[in-house]
């Protein structure tokens, strides 16, 4: 029996900036999710810990290391994807839950609807359980520390896709957005196929310009290009990523297929990333390219 776990902390990695806490960070948090993955979990359970464990960390722009938009508000957006039965929830300019990734699992657990945004979305995680933000000043880090941003068109995501022992795919994606981004933007990462896909195939999380994801479908195009075209994973993935390139974007994937088979790749200056599986030990990377296609 195979399982694989891949974890991202988003592609606006700098360099010249120390990622050494960000890097035993997600040490630490991949062996974890080894360990549920190991002992029984399904993808979908490993996926929505390992993305609130980021989102809480405060070291990503996600969750509580987000930046305000223009009118100083955090709004967050977030995705899951159980790639068993394709069902998906979604949030998307959400402000002060503190995991918004749970409150996409209980829009998806609802059944109702795929995507709830703004207020809506927020009432509807509370009743749901969701730990709201009494404190936003003192609660968001405004990516102080973490090594994001500055730059009007930074960003930063954090995702991981799985496959559990029994051939479950799961994906999840969660993201504070752009740095200085108008009210009201949302990216890919809410978007199911844009930033977020699973399928019996293969699960995909999207890190990157989020406008650039979205002209190009990106998750989903992975999963298009492996099913009708038959490309293997990475080439998938670096086709993907060249159409992004096309549309003046930059970014990143991390994408898990059926057979445990895992992609990282990316185009911008680097990717923090973390990979296990069940034939490859741990490994924790930022700056080192990986193999093309």
């Amino acid at each position: 029996m195979t399982f694989a776990l891949v974890i991202h902390g988003g592609a606006g990695a700098r360099p010249g900036t120390d990622y050494a806490e960000q890097k035993v960070h997600m040490a630490d948090l991949i062996a974890s999710g080894a360990k549920m993955l190991e002992t029984g979990a399904s993808a979908l359970e490993t996926v929505t810990a390992m993305v609130a464990n980021l989102e809480a960390s405060g070291l990503y722009v996600a969750g509580k290391g987000s930046a305000p938009n223009t009118n100083g508000l955090v709004e967050l957006d977030a995705s899951i994807m159980d790639g068993k039965n394709r069902r998906a929830g979604a949030v998307a300019a959400v402000s002060n839950i503190v995991h918004p990734v749970k409150a996409a699992l209980s829009v998806m657990e609802d059944g109702r609807h795929v995507m709830l945004a703004g207020e809506g979305a927020r009432v509807f995680a509370l009743a749901n359980g969701a730990d709201p933000v009494d404190d936003p000043s003192a609660y968001y880090t405004e990516h102080t520390g973490h090594g994001s941003g500055e730059a009007q068109s930074g960003h930063g995501t954090v995702g991981a896709v799985a496959l559990s022992l029994d051939g479950g795919l799961a994906a999840a994606t969660s993201t504070g957005g752009t740095f200085n981004k108008r009210p009201g933007r949302i990216g890919d990462t809410p978007l199911i196929g844009a930033g977020t896909w699973a399928d019996d195939l293969v699960a995909v999380s999207c890190t990157g310009l989020g406008e650039a994801f979205m002209r190009t479908c990106t998750a989903h195009d992975i999963a298009a290009r492996m099913r009708y075209g038959e490309l293997d994973i990475d080439a998938a993935a670096w086709a993907a990523l060249d159409d992004v390139k096309r549309c003046d974007g930059d970014g990143g994937v991390i994408a898990i297929d059926r057979r445990g088979r895992i992609a990282m790749p990316f185009n911008s200056h680097g990717m923090k990333r973390a990979a296990v599986s069940s034939t490859m030990t741990p490994v924790v990377r930022v700056f080192e390219p990986e193999p093309t296609a």
